[in-house]
């Protein structure tokens, strides 16, 4: 096996133990309680202030399911710069009004607007490969981006609260054990998995501020 295959490997089984010690009691497929107290006989987990940053991300990231069918078989791109423009001005200024630094925000919204288009364009290919799987209805898109907009708020603010967290030398382990609690609860296959993946690399502020 490929050192980084095994790197990789070792990784996800260290991060499961951590999982399977940190969390007992997990919630149901598709139910994350990322907003309960923990009791005085249960620790919160030490992943828990990153924890509503995974969950949010992966709500976005299940939206991409609902843009790519308003925009399929339309001349609606994927890529729409204008869009991007808007999302990460509205992100900007909400973490400025939540006292919450804009540029970090910014840089973590790039990353969920990418992950956003890499579950459109393999949901393209899937349905191009097999029409029979295409959707058949078309949704509002005015009506999708209102919730994309609701999500967004929620993680401006999950971000700002979670300031400390993601700047201690811990955040990058806790934030792959809190995605795989996410992937785990909300049921994500293999392309919203990656999307994931894809949506939190700069959730986690860069070593000694560089």
């Amino acid at each position: 096996m490929p050192k980084g295959t095994l790197r990789h490997a070792l990784t996800a089984v260290a991060a499961l133990g951590l999982l399977a010690t940190a969390a007992p009691g997990a919630a149901a497929a598709g139910a994350v309680s990322v907003a309960a107290p923990a009791s005085a006989s249960v620790p919160a987990p030490p992943y828990g202030r990153l924890l509503p940053i995974a969950d949010l991300s992966a709500q976005r990231l299940l939206t991409a399911d609902q843009v790519a069918a308003a925009k399929w078989g339309t001349d609606s791109p994927i890529d729409d710069p204008e869009r991007e423009r808007q999302v990460l001005e509205a992100v900007a200024e909400q973490a400025r009004a939540l006292g919450a630094d804009p540029e970090a925000t910014v840089r973590i919204f790039r990353d969920q607007i990418e992950a956003n288009k890499l579950v459109q364009r393999g949901l393209y290919r899937r349905w191009d490969a097999d029409p029979a799987q295409a959707p058949t209805e078309r949704p509002d898109l005015s009506k999708v981006r209102l919730e994309i907009n609701r999500i967004n708020g929620e993680l401006v603010r999950a971000i700002a609260d979670s300031e400390r967290a993601r700047a201690e030398r811990s955040c990058t382990g806790r934030l792959t054990v809190a995605a795989l609690r996410v992937r785990h609860d909300r049921q994500l296959d293999a392309l919203h998995s990656v999307a994931l993946e894809r949506a939190l690399p700069s959730v986690c502020a860069p070593p000694n501020g560089a």
